[in-house]
């Protein structure tokens, strides 16, 4: 034990080896993110907006559910065993994704990638922050959410690209076939277990135990509540972004090519920014950060509606991706910050729980909205949600700034 040291610097070789098998996660993602809906349509003949969006409610659905499991069993089975576990769950996905004969075999695709992604990325965020201890949870953060959707914008443009060039199946999800077997050769031989660092962080922590863990990072928690609603939302927005931008691309004449930009386009920003807004939420307050974020996101999905031209959309994706960076590792480094070690996973767990459930509440929201009205109004409403999510941020958290939160914590 007196061997762990807590830190970027002291763990860089265990920390960049985690980066980097996020960075697998987040391309299995990428798979569909520009190209599914084309295969509902032209392979399946699937044109309800609502039924092609079927895939990502049940992906919401199952991450959301792992995710909360993820949180639970950490502390029990050990993170290294719950990662790999997660890229078990990852092997027949891009062969179902390769040979589907009908639309159920990509949900259930889309379960086993949910099942994936809820035990693989869950377990890299709580080891990365494991690792770091208080003081970098944001650059943290933001390195390893960075790496898994930048990733997602890769796979996503080299996907749309492929299917430009090559046809939709079968050569896109051969990447995944890639990234599958390096997930999973990586998570078994490379990474180490974090719980030694846990049990170092405890000894020094000023935080007290939650009374309720889920209901208080679920809403009762001022800090934590308010960033569990805004994480719903943030993934509402991307699921409908998700979903609809291709579909809202193609009736406005966008060839796959272009499409495949734009979709790239909104998670390489959020990205890479994150490589930067990371670092600022370890410097500024961290209220600030989520309440501009998701102001800015609001902003732009109202924009969004009167958009034509590719610039228009290249613009509007860049910064709704770069509202996105604000507040994605920030939403992290928050939890942690208002978290004691041994509730931490599980809180982490309960937030990404509502989280991803805003994939599959975007998805149907949207998709309904869309077949009853115009893809227009639903971003609309996504838009509107958006700004009354940073409006409770706003009004509801508790403090304003890192000092402020370590005082808090003394006081506790």
């Amino acid at each position: 034990m007196n061997d762990i040291k807590l830190g970027l610097k002291e763990n860089w070789k265990q920390f960049s080896l985690l980066v980097l098998v996020n960075a697998f996660v987040g391309g299995m993602v990428g798979l569909e993110r520009s190209i599914l809906p084309e295969i509902a349509e032209k392979e399946f003949g699937i044109a309800a907006t609502s039924a092609i969006l079927s895939f990502i409610v049940v992906f919401g659905v199952v991450k959301a559910i792992t995710n909360y499991y993820a949180g639970a069993l950490a502390n029990r089975f050990g993170r290294k065993n719950l990662l790999v576990l997660g890229w078990i769950f990852a092997i027949p996905i891009p062969f179902i994704l390769i040979y589907a004969e009908n639309w159920n075999w990509i949900i259930v695709a889309n379960v086993l990638l949910g099942i994936n992604q809820g035990l693989a990325w869950s377990s890299t965020v709580v080891m990365k922050i494991d690792l770091v201890g208080e003081k970098q949870r944001g650059f943290a953060m933001g390195l390893n959410e960075f790496a898994g959707y930048f990733a997602v914008a890769v796979v996503a443009f080299l996907t749309g690209w492929i299917a430009s060039e090559y046809g939709v199946r079968p050569y896109p999800f051969y990447l995944g076939i890639v990234l599958m077997i390096l997930g999973l050769l990586f998570s078994i031989f490379f990474i180490k277990d974090t719980r030694h660092h846990v049990a170092k962080e405890e000894g020094s922590s000023g935080m007290s135990r939650l009374k309720n863990i889920f209901w208080d990072t679920t809403w009762k928690d001022k800090n934590l509540g308010s960033v569990s609603q805004a994480g719903l939302i943030n993934n509402l927005n991307d699921g409908m972004a998700w979903g609809l931008f291709p579909i809202l691309l193609s009736g406005k004449g966008f060839n796959l090519e272009q499409i495949g930009i734009v979709t790239a386009l909104y998670p390489a920003v959020w990205g890479i920014g994150q490589l930067f807004t990371g670092k600022m939420a370890d410097i500024f307050s961290k209220k600030d950060m989520l309440f501009i974020g998701m102001l800015l996101q609001a902003i732009m999905l109202v924009i969004l509606i009167w958009a034509e031209t590719m610039t228009h959309f290249v613009i509007l994706s860049s910064l709704l991706g770069w509202g996105t960076a604000m507040v994605y590792p920030t939403f992290l480094a928050t939890i942690a910050d208002n978290t004691h070690p041994q509730d931490r996973a599980k809180s982490i767990g309960i937030f990404r729980l509502w989280r991803d459930m805003g994939y599959a509440i975007g998805a149907v929201l949207t998709g309904v909205i869309a077949d009853l009205v115009n893809i227009e109004a639903a971003i609309m409403l996504i838009g509107i949600l958006t700004l009354i999510s940073a409006i409770i941020i706003l009004f509801r958290m508790d403090y304003k700034d890192n000092k402020a939160l370590k005082l808090l914590k003394l006081k506790n």
